[in-house]
């Protein structure tokens, strides 16, 4: 007769492989039970189907795999997104640019909603904390996966916001709409760079992470954010990029070129300038138009 595993048993057992708090995540997402529960009840027997979905989430922890990626979620400014294959995972560092485009929505006075668009927006989690935080504000996100926006989508419905979802690259599905702020965390890891191989990258969608240019600096993207982004600005208005930790220079110089004022970069808690961003200019009466 089989052995019936035991759930405190099991933990151990895997805790050796993945780590003690890995393999209690595990554990408790294939049992659909609390922390507490695991600690009251360590005896309490797993069902064979437990079991094996567990032995083999455990199996593809220990491979590499996220393990946000084998419980389906992630939590991100306190809040527990959907996540998969086809997103990346939210990191921690990300918050900073939500806080930078929060504070300029806030900011923005008027009779009208202050409207604002996530380029490349993945899983949503930006997006939809926007909506949240700013619930005066339109915001849109565009991404060119679709099945990313299967997921931005999911993410919007289960925390509640009204989210304008638009497929295609960059700015392309806008048409002629124009935004108060544009925010973007776009791909900035250089292609070939060793950090691709290591601590799960290789799991997570590469056309999310690097430009894809052999041979480039990972600034490809930006760059066409940011030469797309003035034509859909409203005068005044904001554009917020995410970008690498050694990235800032060269991103406050396309922003200056391509005119953008008030540019500046802001450092996340690790202290490393992490989003840059600028203003675009209003012009003269009668030009804006004629120069779109």
């Amino acid at each position: 007769m089989d052995e019936i595993p035991l759930m405190g048993e099991a933990w151990r057992r895997a805790a050796r492989r993945v780590g003690r708090r890995d393999a209690r995540l595990l554990l408790e997402h294939v049992c659909g039970c609390a922390h507490a529960d695991l600690i009251a009840h360590p005896e309490r027997a797993m069902s064979g189907d437990q079991a094996s979905r567990f032995a083999g989430l455990v199996e593809r922890r220990a491979a590499g795999e996220p393990l946000a990626y084998l419980v389906g979620s992630a939590w991100f400014c306190g809040l527990e997104f959907a996540v998969g294959p086809a997103v990346l995972i939210p990191r921690p560092e990300t918050e900073l640019i939500v806080d930078l485009a929060v504070e300029r929505a806030r900011a923005m006075d008027g009779p009208g909603r202050p409207r604002i668009v996530d380029l490349g927006a993945g899983s949503g989690v930006v997006a939809v904390l926007l909506a949240r935080r700013c619930p005066r504000a339109e915001v849109t996100a565009t991404d060119v996966s679709a099945a990313a926006l299967d997921v931005a989508r999911a993410n919007a419905a289960r925390h509640g916001v009204a989210v304008r979802f638009l497929e295609g690259d960059w700015c392309a599905p806008l048409g002629d709409d124009r935004f108060d702020l544009i925010v973007s965390n776009p791909p900035y890891v250089a292609d070939g760079d060793p950090h691709l191989a290591l601590d799960g990258l290789p799991f997570e969608p590469r056309g999310a992470l690097s430009d894809g240019v052999a041979g480039g600096d990972g600034l490809g993207c930006i760059r066409r954010v940011v030469a797309a982004a003035a034509w859909h600005l409203e005068a005044e208005g904001w554009l917020l990029l995410e970008h690498g930790y050694d990235q800032a220079l060269e991103v406050r110089k396309l922003l200056g070129q391509a005119g953008f004022r008030e540019v500046a970069s802001w450092r996340d808690e690790a202290g490393i300038e992490r989003v840059s961003g600028g203003r675009r200019p209003a012009m003269p009466a009668g030009m804006d138009a004629q120069a779109r």
